[in-house]
């Protein structure tokens, strides 16, 4: 009897905290609305009217000025392309410097750290918005922001990545007295590789839509369009923009994962 009175206990206090925490989520949320000054009934009664405006003004998109869309679409993807492939090998080296298995230096890998985390926690679309004052409006400064905001990504996903490894697989190399070349090159490299193009892979796929926003702030690429047509009330034109995006961003994640499923 004590011991099914005891499961029975447990068992209430387990549904009171489940409770609690449900309740406390809903007064966050609740505090957040009221904080915030959200009307979610005002808010739901707009529907209908933007429903109607998006119906009336973008519908049928005007697909006529697709050539001279072309040029923007590869500039995009190639932003994608070139900031995942800078940023890939420059996280690399960061993320041997961060890892404990690979870096003995304490301070280093602090320093990098911090480093790494002030550029990580940086969205792209304000270091977009910082370089264009420094360089301009132009793809240099959507290229710049791209690789500065992935490095931070790719640095610190490889570390975790280098630290799983190495606390595993290379214990034997180390017993045996090998280098650290020989370690990193026979030992890391290899096991490391899978994780590299998985986590590569996922930037370059983060990377098209962050390169198609980054002319939002004039940096170049399809987003410049998308916000010149909407400016100029060219909502037809501006709408078969955004198809072209959502069907590139559609096509990058299919042949994403399935170069994924080649890697496992």
């Amino acid at each position: 009897m004590e011991k099914s009175s005891h499961k029975v206990v447990l068992t209430d206090q387990r549904k009171f905290s489940a409770i609690m925490k449900y309740v406390s989520i809903l007064a966050v949320v609740i505090f957040a609305f009221a904080y915030l000054r959200v009307n979610v009934i005002e808010a739901l009664l707009a529907f209908p009217s933007f429903l109607h405006f998006f119906l009336t003004n973008f519908l049928p998109a005007n697909f006529s000025q697709l050539p001279t869309y072309v040029p923007l679409i590869i500039e995009t993807i190639l932003f994608a392309v070139v900031g995942t492939y800078f940023s890939a090998i420059l996280a690399f080296v960061f993320g041997l410097l961060m890892s404990e298995q690979t870096n003995p230096f304490r301070w280093v890998r602090i320093a990098v750290r911090v480093f790494i985390s002030f550029l990580r926690n940086i969205p792209v679309l304000v270091w977009a918005s910082l370089l264009v004052y420094i360089f301009g409006i132009g793809n240099m400064v959507g290229l710049l922001a791209l690789i500065i905001a992935t490095l931070g990504f790719l640095a610190r996903s490889y570390a975790d990545s280098i630290d799983e490894i190495a606390g595993s697989k290379l214990e034997a190399l180390r017993a045996s007295g090998a280098s650290y070349a020989q370690i990193l090159f026979h030992g890391l490299i290899p096991e490391f590789i899978p994780s590299w193009i998985n986590w590569t892979l996922f930037s370059f796929e983060i990377n098209i839509r962050a390169s198609s926003i980054l002319g939002m702030v004039g940096a170049g690429g399809i987003g410049i369009m998308i916000q010149t047509n909407i400016r100029l009330f060219k909502y037809h034109e501006a709408l078969s923009l955004i198809i072209i995006l959502v069907l590139m961003v559609l096509a990058t994640e299919f042949v994403v994962n399935r170069l994924r499923r080649f890697v496992r």
